[in-house]
């Protein structure tokens, strides 16, 4: 991991270690998505989900396709051939999220924790990771099958991962 990705990832837990959100804060997000729920095949294509949670939920072959997904929160969850094509996840965290076998093709990652997620089997053509955290060895197989520039951002897959 580089140096600056450590330091982000330290900031990033002294910060929310200091300043946890308040009840009321923790409160208003939502919790529609939350809790074991089964939601396989579920639709979700270009709607707006902006800063929406999905905690402990299986979601795989869901269809996420050029859905608005900024901030959104995915622990816990099971995405298995799920489709975020073209989705915007700018912002977002994915903790312990199984996109394996996932379409995350020209979807955009930027500035998104993905930490201890993983990523097998995935097609990342177009993808857009700038500044994403990555563990290093699920960074090592994007940069496997890293190829081709995001449609929006116009950034290169293999240049947002910083693969060499």
């Amino acid at each position: 991991m580089k140096p600056w990705r450590v330091l982000a990832v330290f900031i990033l837990a002294m910060v929310l270690l200091l300043f946890p959100l308040s009840a009321e804060a923790a409160k208003s997000s939502s919790s529609r998505f939350a809790g074991y729920k089964q939601m396989s095949n579920a639709d979700f294509s270009g709607q707006t989900l902006i800063r929406e949670e999905f905690t402990k939920v299986k979601l795989d072959k869901a269809n996420f396709s050029n859905a608005d997904l900024r901030g959104a929160v995915f622990n816990s969850a099971y995405l298995e051939k799920a489709n975020l094509h073209g989705a915007d996840f700018t912002n977002g965290i994915a903790y312990l999220v199984d996109f394996r076998d996932a379409d995350l093709s020209d979807a955009i990652f930027t500035d998104t924790m993905l930490l201890y997620s993983t990523f097998d089997n995935v097609d990342i053509t177009g993808t857009d990771f700038t500044n994403a955290v990555l563990d290093g060895p699920e960074l090592k197989k994007l940069c496997a099958r890293a190829s081709g520039v995001n449609s929006k951002t116009g950034v290169s897959t293999r240049e947002s991962l910083e693969c060499s």
